[in-house]
Parts: C-alpha cells; structure tokens; sequence
C-alpha cells in the first residue's frame, strides 16, 4: 500500500463533528487546517461549515420537499445528517437521532439492532448506534472526496486516519467505535483519546514555547465537558532522559453528563416561564423545546453581546398566533441555571450523590444521577490523587479545557475557583486553540509526531484490563462461585504490544454456551499482567458480559480444555483477548463486541 498523501484527524463528537488535515510530508504543525464540510443547511441548500453536527434525520413521508434531501455525491439521499438534520429535527423530535456516540458506548442495549431514534414512532426507521455512528463517518467520507479526492490518491478512505474517542471509552466502545469507521470505508485507522488529542493541539498552537509553560513534576488537568460526556484526564510532566517528557497518568469514570443536560435543565426552566403565562406544552413540544433551547444556549455562550435569544415553538392549536409559541432565554437564566446547578462551588470531600434507584424505569441512556460536574471532578481528583507510592500522581497545577460547554467563560472559572478552594493555591488555565476544533487538530498533530516531527504523549492502555475467573472451590448452597479478577492487560500497556500468561493453566469451556466477563479498573494501576485479584471492592467494574459458544468439534459438549491466554493492545488501540489451547496450535478471540448480554446487578 502506497504512503498516504494526507494525515487525517477526525473528532466523531456527541454533538458535532470535526475533520482537520495536513500533508504527510509537512513537519510543521501549523499547517494542519480544518476542512470545510458540505452538508444541507436547508432543504435542497447545500453549504460548507467547519463542524458537522452529529445529528440524523430520518424523516416520513411528506416531511421534507421531494429532493430535499439530495446531496452532491447522492442524489436520492433519504436522510440527512449535519446541520439541517439538527435543525428540523428539533420540529421532528421523533425522526431525530442525536447522543449516537453515546448510545454506542452505552452497554445495556444491543448496539448492533436498530434502536434509533429511540423513542421512534411504530412506522419510524429505525438503525443501530453503529450505523449511525458510520453514516457520519459516510458524509465525511463522501464530502472530503467530492472536495478534494479527484485522484485515487487523494480519497479520503486511502489517507491515514486518527480517530478520537474519548479517554472513558471501555475496550467495547473502543473496537464498535473502529468498526464503524471501516464499515464506513475507512481502513488505515488509529483511534486515539480526545484529552490527549486537545493537548496535542495546545502543544501545536504554543510549539516554540510550550516547554516554557510547564515545568517537570507538574501534572495537568484536562476538563472535556461536551455536549453528552463529561471526561477528566491527566496528565504528568516527566524528565526522561534529561529531556521534558509528557506521560498520561489517569483518566476518569465514562459520565453521562454535558450538554444536552444542561439543554434540558433549560427547557424545563422556560417551560415553567410558559406555564406560568398560561401555556401548557405537550410531550412534543417539549421535546421539541429541549433542541431549540440547545440553539439559544449556544448562540449566547459564544456571543457575549447577546442579552436574549428568541425561542419559537410550533403550536398545536388554532388559537396560537400563527401557529407558533413564543419566548425568549437570557444569558441571566444560562449563567445562573448552568453554574448552580452544573458548577456549585462544593469542597472537596463532596462527591457525586447516590440517590436510590426506582425498581422500574425507562430504558434509555444511563445519565449520571448527579449533575453536578465539580462533585464529579472532587471524586475523580480525589481517587487519583490520595494514591500513594508508585502510580501516585499530585493535584494539578494548570487545567486545559475542552469540549463546547467549556467555551463560556463563566463555566471555566468557576472550574477553577472550585480547583483554588480544593487546593489552597491558584490553578492556571492553559489556552485552549479553539474548544470545538482542537480535538481534530491535535488529532491530525498527533500523526506528524508519530512520524518523528513533534512530541508524544507516552499514554498506552488507559485502564487495567482483566478477565473474570471462576474460583475452583466447591459449591455451597445459596452461596454464588466465586469469581477473581485476572489481569491481562495492565495499565499504560503500549499499543502494538502484546503480554502472555503462560505461567498458568486454565480451563476454557467448549461446545456448550459459556459466560465471559471484561473486567477493568482505572484506579488499580500497579496490577501486572497476570496477577490475580480476588477482593477488589469497587476498585474494579464489569465491562461486558458476552455468552458465546466455543467450537472444539473433537471435544464432547461442555468439555474444559486447558490454555494459557494471550492479551493484544492492538495498533489502533483496540482489545484482543485470545485462548491459546496447551496441547495444539488452536485458538480462540473473545470478541466482547460481537454479542453483548445486557445482565441485572443486585
């Protein structure tokens, strides 16, 4: 295969999408420039714009004018992704497909079945969080290659790709996330994690003097909030070798929390403003005001001489004036209502609230309970920090933000007043090149430094992997077998690398179905592999569960067959956990994405 002519960095985001490029052949980072992405701004209005936003229309019959839909590349295109999907599918809620990225990470439904939309109408379509995810990747595809693919050499499915996930992706996420960009053509793939990525970018925006900012010893905060995860991340500065060295030392929990929280936490506060001048919404409606209040939210966060935003609804009755419904936000109502309910100030022992669950509740994303995202930063700095000895990493310093919430200036100091009071000292904000965009240029940047022309972060596995083995005990009754937590992969294993346990035998069960459980831990950072955890309280959490059949035609059913296992952090930073037989070359891949089992917990 032919050197590619491009690096290519794509931010696959819960609210937008971004795609940042250079030449392979360029070692200068400055020149790593965001593509202009065609898309329909209306119907039948095709227009390029920086990001595309990660929304999927798949409209009925009748909603959108014959053609409407038609794309320069597909003509008869029957849906639409990017901005016009974002904006009539606020008036078609039920149509709309939005949060994809995290219903793909979401492990309690079956990723691959066509759940989407969720909340479809019977005669609705319907896809998975994996084809939504790789009709993204398609437009990007697609419109990279009618801009810029004229030869073969240029098309975009021949570049080298960086795509980013963020840090919190457990392995699953991980490989459904690469297999939707190769379902979507795309085949010379790394993935790499948005903090690191936000920070390659920072490293590219100050390259000349970016030593001078930080000093060894210090470790940085990178505070992702976008529009549905909050992601914590940091990061050490290291002297290796007598030089200033960058190592990832800890990332956080994957917390259901961002954006589209606070869009609702607003329209539930002008719905009251409705109700209170006597107009009641329906369950559209308000559905349909969630989205809207997205819009208002972000035109007056990233324009400070907006005071108010108008926010219009369709009406569904005759007495409205023109069929609509009408009111406004404020960026009083925007502050106030993001930064109490969002950003308390709180101390440092004051972590994220268990509330009690009710027995039955819809299925739908598993949001984080608490919103308060500084309860969640107190909680992740707190295990991170309080560790002793080896892994042990110090409160940081300097904080780097990321993610579109985080572009509001109020939202970031209260940030770091809540890091002042925790500490005693001030805590620095690093300047951030562009909130929305980093994440594609510092992807981009990451290939050039790959190649020898700028700086890596050394990072590896982000969490220490291990697979769940039944306890060779007797049973007893009443009493469930216990279960240990076998470490395959530890913590910062490098990507490319791979790790045996051949010191021990175990028995792997063939021909008849078997349960295997995907264990991590993102605290438990001196594990090796191998080691054998027996009691590990809430040190380590099940990943995924996948009831399978393993084939052995010479073996009866249900036979155990003795192997010794094999651990791969494959180069695109994907998981793969082999069974390799004692007694002939046989082997078999656990392959935890291909069938997932949604299990209860007591």
């Amino acid at each position: 295969m032919q050197p590619s002519k491009y690096i290519i960095g794509i931010d696959l985001g819960t609210t937008h999408c971004a795609l940042a490029y250079t030449r392979a052949d360029d070692p200068e980072a400055a020149s790593a420039r965001i593509f202009e992405i065609p898309q329909l701004v209306n119907a039948g209005e095709v227009a390029a714009q920086p990001l595309l936003p990660s929304f999927l229309l798949l409209p009925g019959p009748q909603e959108t004018p014959a053609g409407g839909l038609a794309l320069p590349w597909k003509e008869d295109a029957d849906f639409a992704v990017g901005a016009y999907a974002r904006d009539r599918g606020a008036e078609l809620p039920a149509r709309l497909i939005s949060s994809a990225k995290s219903w793909l990470s979401h492990p309690g439904v079956d990723r691959r079945a066509p759940i989407l939309p969720w909340e479809a109408p019977d005669d609705g379509r319907r896809i998975s969080p994996l084809d939504a995810s790789s009709r993204f990747l398609e437009h990007l595809r697609d419109a990279w290659n009618a801009q810029m693919g004229e030869a073969d050499e240029d098309r975009l499915e021949n570049q080298e790709i960086y795509l980013t996930v963020p840090a919190s992706f457990d392995a699953v996420a991980r490989e459904l996330t690469a297999q939707a960009a190769q379902n979507a053509g795309l085949r010379e793939l790394t993935l790499l994690e948005e903090p690191q990525a936000a920070f390659y970018a920072w490293i590219a925006s100050h390259e000349r003097g970016w030593r001078d900012k930080i000093a060894i010893g210090e470790s940085i905060l990178v505070c992702d909030v976008g529009g549905g995860t909050t992601d914590f991340s940091l990061i050490e500065v290291v002297e290796e070798e007598g030089n200033l060295d960058l190592r990832r030392a800890a990332v956080g929990d994957h917390i259901l929390l961002g954006g589209d929280n606070m869009d609702l936490a607003l329209a539930y506060a002008l719905r009251a403003k409705l109700a209170s001048a006597g107009t009641q919404l329906d369950a559209w409606q308000f559905r349909s005001l969630w989205h809207r209040c997205r819009a208002a939210k972000e035109r007056l966060l990233s324009d400070p001489s907006l005071e108010t935003e108008p926010v219009v609804l369709l009406g569904r009755g005759s007495s409205l004036i023109g069929g609509t419904i009408r009111t406004e936000l404020t960026r009083a109502e925007v502050e106030g209502i993001l930064s109490q309910g969002f950003f308390p100030l709180v101390d440092a022992t004051d972590h994220p609230e268990k509330k009690p669950q009710t027995g039955i509740r819809e299925m739908g994303l598993p949001h984080a309970a608490d919103p308060a995202i500084t309860r969640h930063l107190a909680a992740f700095l707190h295990r991170q920090t309080s560790q002793q000895g080896a892994g042990s990493v110090g409160f940081p310093s300097a904080v780097l933000f990321n993610g579109g919430v985080m572009k509001a200036g109020p939202l970031r100091q209260r940030v770091l007043d809540a890091l002042a009071h925790w500490n005693g000292d001030g805590v620095r904000e690093l300047e951030a090149r562009d909130l929305d965009l980093s994440v594609a240029q510092g992807a981009a940047y990451y290939g050039l430094a790959r190649k020898g022309h700028g700086i890596r972060i050394r990072a590896g596995a982000p969490r220490s992997y291990y697979i769940g083995i039944e306890s060779a005990m007797p049973s007893v009754p009443g009493m469930p077998t216990p279960m240990k937590a076998l470490c395959v992969v530890p913590f910062g294993m490098e990507e490319g690398t791979r790790a045996e346990i051949r010191q021990r035998t175990f028995g792997l069960v063939v021909g008849d179905r078997a349960v295997f459980h995907l264990l991590a831990s993102n605290v438990r950072k001196n594990d090796a592999v191998g080691d054998v955890v027996e009691d590990w309280n809430e040190e380590i959490e099940e990943v995924s569960a996948m009831e399978t059949l393993l084939e052995s035609p010479d073996e009866a059913s249900g036979s155990l067959l003795p192997v010794w296992l094999e651990s791969h952090i494959t180069e695109v930073g994907t998981l793969d956990v082999w069974c390799v037989a004692r007694d002939s070359d046989r082997r078999w891949r656990l392959e935890f994405n291909i069938r997932e089992m949604q299990h209860a917990r007591s």
